[in-house]
């Protein structure tokens, strides 16, 4: 069980340098530590070197497949297999959607967590501008 003034390890496997800043903050806001990886084959190597609470991980990584780099943390370290977090922008393949069911993977479209925190900056910073239209390359 965590305490409240005990920081979280949180690896990010994100490889957009402005989407890796943003989970930056976000981490260190929820009082989190932790490293970033780049890429999947980074990731493993940390995972293997160091246990971590969480791992936010994105879906939609060229050089390795999100469900080979989830089956790779289930031999390391199965006890974070339940905390892996998936981001990744709109899914509609009916086969990436079907992996995320399979795995049981909780799943966070980039798009609706990017709204969510332009939303409450929007009212705190009582701007009327509502969020821009996608042009994301995923």
């Amino acid at each position: 069980m965590y305490h409240a003034h005990q920081p979280r390890n949180v690896l990010i496997v994100q490889d957009e340098p402005s989407i890796r800043g943003v989970f930056r903050l976000l981490r260190a806001g929820l009082a989190g530590d932790g490293d970033i990886a780049h890429n999947g084959y980074q990731a493993l190597s940390m995972v293997e070197k160091e246990s971590f609470d969480v791992l936010l991980l994105d879906l939609r990584r060229s050089e390795m497949p999100a469900e080979k780099m989830t089956s790779a943390v289930k031999e390391l370290r199965p006890q974070v297999l339940g905390r892996v977090l998936i981001i990744a922008g709109e899914v509609c393949d009916p086969q990436i959607l079907k992996t995320i069911k399979k795995n049981c993977w909780s799943y966070f479209s980039l798009r609706q967590v990017t709204e969510d925190l332009w939303e409450r900056l929007r009212s705190l910073l009582r701007f009327s501008q509502p969020f821009p239209k996608s042009t994301s390359r995923r």
